[in-house]
């Protein structure tokens, strides 16, 4: 697929979700301080250096001569469905926003099952089924969240709807993305590409909850 600055950026956040992230919290169980420093060196250095974490990767790769072996773009989406970090989990013990923890890990799973299923079009009719319920749970837990919030709550309410406006936004692209392949079935990684920002946008929510709500 063609790499366009865009997706570079988007595969760069990616990477920090589902690999620093992860790396770096077990890390943080034996070494806090090494965890720490990194996280923060990592963190520095993509404010300045946009795309730096998938440079980073990228280049690892090719110094170990593995980094065109495999497909990215679909390893992130394998990754995004199955791993999760202390990031991303909020913290808050009410139903509601346990609910929404339990609703974006659920999409993200199904999300990531992707690659698995696209090629078996019966079973992948039936995953995009799970995927459009599991999307409407995730923006009913969304909403249950935001009926919580105060409304002049230093904007917080306002900020999580035009999250879930976004959300929204990306799940149409989606659905359209779908369209196109069962149309013409050698746009696979036009799912995949789109799967990974549906995927980063349900992160995005949860950060943000976290951020306003925590």
């Amino acid at each position: 697929m063609t790499m366009g600055e865009g997706n570079k950026s988007l595969f760069a956040k990616m990477i920090v979700d589902v690999v620093y992230g992860p790396v770096l919290e077990r890390l943080e169980k034996k070494d806090i301080s090494a965890a720490q420093t990194l996280r923060a060196a990592f963190t520095k250095a993509d404010n300045h250096l946009p795309g730096f974490a998938y440079d980073f990767v990228r280049g690892v790769l090719k110094k170990a001569e593995i980094h065109d072996k495999f497909d990215i773009c679909e390893t992130l989406l394998r990754l995004g469905g199955s791993q999760d970090c202390e990031e991303l989990r909020i913290s808050r013990q009410e139903p509601t926003f346990q609910d929404l923890n339990r609703c974006a890990t659920g999409l993200k799973k199904i999300l990531g099952k992707i690659p698995e299923q696209i090629y078996d079009r019966k079973l992948f009719l039936e995953t995009i089924k799970e995927i459009a319920s599991a999307i409407k749970r995730l923006l009913d837990a969304v909403n249950r969240v935001i009926a919580e919030v105060p409304a002049a709550d230093n904007g917080s309410k306002q900020i999580l709807e035009d999250r879930k406006k976004e959300f929204v936004r990306f799940s149409k692209k989606f659905s359209n993305t779908l369209k196109e392949f069962f149309r013409d079935t050698n746009q696979n990684q036009s799912v995949f590409l789109s799967a990974n920002y549906l995927i980063y946008q349900t992160n995005l929510i949860l950060r943000t909850v976290r951020q306003e709500c925590c």
